[in-house]
């Protein structure tokens, strides 16, 4: 069984090929960026249109297969960009009905789990799953992956790429904001917010958007204080959800999964709690079509019969219900 799976649900568009030993044969894909500011959906969304073709070529290339051998094709249908998410939609719709294979719509943040489960051989993790727009610390519990812990305003990556904008940078922040934290020494107290297993960005946006106005801060320290106090907060959130739940794994996934500070911190907390501790891999980490292949293949194990094709810009991981395991 080998299913192509389509991502598109922000600045990423990616084709995945993955077969049902969940073997990776071709995980291609097309970033938008921009040297600045941040990412304009409809803009991102003719990226998407103009650079499909050619992913998915070169993604059949690298799979070594022809379109015939596609048993089943898959998308995210959300959460994400309604413009984005469209063109992912449309390309699937028309692939599955031109090969005359099963079409699954599949949940973006799922798949990120699933992959993470999948590299990572864990089983029933605490997961921290960590991307533009969501933020959030999941563990399967009757049927579904239920929200111990989520931010209460933004995304940990937007907030990352909103103070890079306010620091000059393009679009994605976070790689540059990464390397320029290592240079920093000199800490900036900001304000540091947690309730229980949730966590809010804003105030902290808010305060270094100030600071980079004052011109009174290197870039570097403002990069290293903004990394050490979100990424705390994710920390002290997540170790409190494993002094909660009773599980004995930590999943770290989601495109800010790949930012090096983080997973020290987390690997750092896991093994002083006694814990198995596994970081998705960097080129499963950002959005990409191998994850929305590997889910698609779960759900279609499960017999998933696909009922709506609409795209759900709000699909919250916990409205999905898990049916295949």
């Amino acid at each position: 069984m080998i299913c192509l799976g389509i991502e598109s649900t922000a600045h990423t568009l990616g084709i995945g090929i993955v077969n049902e030993k969940g073997k990776v044969l071709a995980n291609e894909k097309s970033n938008f960026t921009t040297e600045k500011g941040g990412i304009h959906p409809s803009k991102a969304a003719q990226h998407h249109v103009l650079m499909y073709q050619f992913v998915l070529d070169r993604a059949l290339k690298t799979a070594k297969i022809k379109p015939k051998d596609i048993d089943i094709v898959a998308f995210a249908q959300g959460p994400g960009l309604g413009a984005c998410l469209r063109v992912g939609a449309v390309a699937a719709r028309s692939l599955a009905s031109l090969l005359k294979v099963p079409l699954i719509g599949v949940n973006h943040c799922i798949a990120h789990i699933e992959i993470g489960k999948l590299t990572s051989g864990f089983k029933d993790p605490i997961t921290l799953y960590v991307s533009g727009a969501n933020t959030q610390i999941l563990a399967l519990a009757s049927g579904r992956y239920r929200v111990f812990g989520e931010t209460l305003d933004i995304g940990v990556g937007n907030f990352i790429d909103v103070i890079g904008r306010s620091m000059g940078m393009g679009f994605p922040a976070g790689p540059t904001i990464d390397k320029l934290a290592k240079k920093g020494k000199n800490y900036i107290e900001l304000p540091y917010t947690i309730k229980g297993m949730d966590f809010a960005f804003s105030g902290i946006q808010t305060k270094i958007n100030q600071l980079v106005q004052t011109g009174k801060h290197k870039t570097e320290d403002l990069c290293f204080s903004a990394q050490e106090t979100v990424f705390a907060e994710l920390t002290e959130a997540t170790e409190r959800a494993i002094a909660h739940i009773n599980k004995n794994e930590i999943l770290l996934t989601g495109g800010v999964a790949a930012n090096s500070r983080l997973q020290e911190m987390l690997k750092i907390m896991s093994k002083e709690r006694g814990v198995k501790f596994a970081v998705v891999p960097m080129a499963l980490a950002g959005d990409n079509g191998a994850m929305i292949a590997w889910q698609g293949i779960l759900e279609q194990k499960a017999n998933y019969k696909m009922k709506d094709t609409a795209i759900n810009q709000h699909w919250r991981t916990d409205d999905v219900d898990v049916t295949w395991l």
